[in-house]
């Protein structure tokens, strides 16, 4: 059997299972361009000083080469895991330069997006396919793809939280079992209530002009006296059609029910043939222009709010990790760069996705079929361009719902959540952070949205000086304070460190890179 949402929160406060709440793991992935000290993109190529992209444990580069990507390890508390992401951007100011790092999701002015370099790796086969997978997203979806960046929230219970909760549910499964399950519930959960995360924390309202490259939208687009396009109601355009997403990826019916129908899901997907993408080549005047014509080049590929986990070995895919040894934590890829956060993301949202994800995992999760993903799915496309407008109605479960009612349910039963969070970590810091956030629903204009319009709308002030005095305050900040976790000798090591891993990855190819690529895909 499975236990109610309300039979876990009574059972869980009890004295005995309470502990179990506690060892929540986080990881934080926190893109940031990089970009001079007027708002141009840097050119300069990947910092030596910073490490090897490819095998440094903390400090690497997304789609393009100026776009940095900040990678923590897994932490036990939310201050650790933002120290650790301050102390790697200490280390990396003190070795770009004057550069900044750019506080939004949304790029700054781009010129010329033929200028926009795709990351590179080195000259191993591995770093080869790398940067070629990135020729691929170029040619499928434009230069301007490259350079947005986000916020990758990894998350994870303990052992003993699952293993609570399958005593509870007198479950006979084998252990790993039953968790990739009620990871899997928690996927769906997510994908039913996920609307809300962009609600609360999107930051992209607006974008430069330069972004479409005259590029024709279907968007509504209004225009503010600062020169800035703008939609009046809209949360995060980062996740909207004008970000990362493929059309081709529409008639995907990847499952969330359960471990063996996603992963049946995701190993058909890549081997679908897409006549759009056959166009552009694979190895065209002997330079590969993508990895192959299917409709994703490899699993990474595929865009979502959310993707089961498990940490791969050296030369195992995703899948082939998840197949082996089940889910092993998840991670949220619907979150924007906080532009009021130096690190992009802040203590105060930990929390409340602590309490989201919990409540995820705690809450009746009923099974999946393609039309309630489709409504789920319709849901978040109407919050990240409307979200705040007052009209704009959710479908949940064939009933319609303002953002504000469904919202305030939501948050009603995550209030249970945060107080058992609270009690089991001796603290009061779920239930504020929760009363913060849900001043949000109660009043649209405290969201960071609307606060980004605020400025560029009614203001009337430039989005590019607001972005560049926040990047070159959060960097003076950042470089006069001290290292609080890590310090500048341990930085400086790994960096050596991943330069002599980099020379053995390269040392150790024994075939061409053709062969490579044929050998991968088999």
């Amino acid at each position: 059997m499975t236990l109610s949402f309300q039979q876990y929160i009574d059972t869980l406060s009890e004295d005995e299972h309470i502990s179990a709440l506690t060892g929540i793991g986080r990881g934080i992935e926190r893109e940031g361009l990089r970009v001079l000290p007027k708002g141009r993109l840097s050119e300069h190529q990947h910092y030596h000083n910073l490490g090897s992209a490819l095998t440094h444990p903390h400090i690497t580069t997304d789609y393009a080469e100026c776009l940095l990507e900040f990678i923590t390890p897994v932490s036990y508390s939310p201050e650790e895991a933002i120290a650790q992401l301050r102390d790697t951007q200490k280390f990396t100011f003190s070795q770009i330069n004057d550069e900044l790092i750019w506080p939004m999701s949304m790029p700054c002015f781009v010129d010329d997006d033929k200028k926009i370099e795709l990351a590179q790796f080195g000259n191993s086969n591995v770093g080869t396919m790398k940067t070629v997978y990135r020729q691929g997203l170029k040619n499928r979806y434009g230069s301007m793809m490259q350079v947005i960046a986000g916020i990758h929230f990894n998350f994870s219970f303990s052992d003993n939280f699952w293993q609570t909760l399958k005593n509870l549910d007198d479950n006979s499964e084998e252990l790993q079992c039953y968790v990739s399950s009620k990871y899997f519930s928690l996927l769906r959960n997510y994908k039913r209530f996920c609307w809300l995360i962009p609600y609360l924390y999107g930051s992209s309202p607006a974008i430069c002009p330069s972004f479409l490259q005259n590029k024709p939208t279907n968007l509504p687009f209004k225009k503010s006296k600062s020169g800035y396009l703008y939609l009046e109601h809209a949360t995060s355009l980062r996740m909207s059609d004008l970000g990362y997403t493929n059309s081709e990826q529409s008639s995907l019916h990847i499952c969330y029910n359960d471990l063996d129908g996603y992963l049946s899901g995701v190993k058909e997907a890549i081997n679908i043939k897409s006549e759009e993408f056959e166009k552009i080549g694979v190895k065209v005047d002997g330079k590969y222009q993508q990895l192959n014509s299917n409709v994703l080049q490899i699993e990474n590929e595929l865009y979502a709010p959310i993707r089961p986990k498990q940490v791969a070995r050296p030369g195992e895919k995703p899948s082939e990790a998840l197949q082996s040894r089940g889910v092993e934590y998840i991670e949220v890829r619907a979150l924007d760069v906080n532009p009021f956060a130096d690190t992009g993301i802040n203590q105060q949202q930990i929390y409340f996705l602590d309490i989201f994800l919990t409540y995820c995992a705690l809450a009746e999760s009923p099974l999946l079929d393609c039309t309630k993903q489709n409504v789920y799915e319709s849901n978040m496309d109407e919050v990240v361009v409307r979200g705040r407008d007052l009209q704009l109605l959710l479908k949940d479960e064939g009933i319609d719902k303002s953002v504000k009612e469904w919202g305030t349910e939501l948050f009603n039963d995550m209030q249970q959540v945060a107080e058992l969070l609270d009690k089991a970590y001796k603290c009061n810091k779920y239930s504020a952070a929760l009363a913060i956030e849900a001043e949000k629903l109660a009043d649209p204009s405290l969201t960071p949205s609307a606060q980004i319009l605020s400025i560029v709308v009614e203001k009337e002030q430039s989005l590019t000086q607001f972005a560049l005095a926040k990047a070159k305050g959060y960097r003076a900040e950042t470089l006069k304070n001290d290292y609080q976790y890590y310090s500048q000798q341990y930085f400086i090591d790994q960096a050596e460190i991943s330069h002599q891993k980099q020379t053995e990855i390269k040392e150790a190819d024994k075939v061409d890179f053709d062969t490579f690529i044929e050998q991968y895909f088999k």
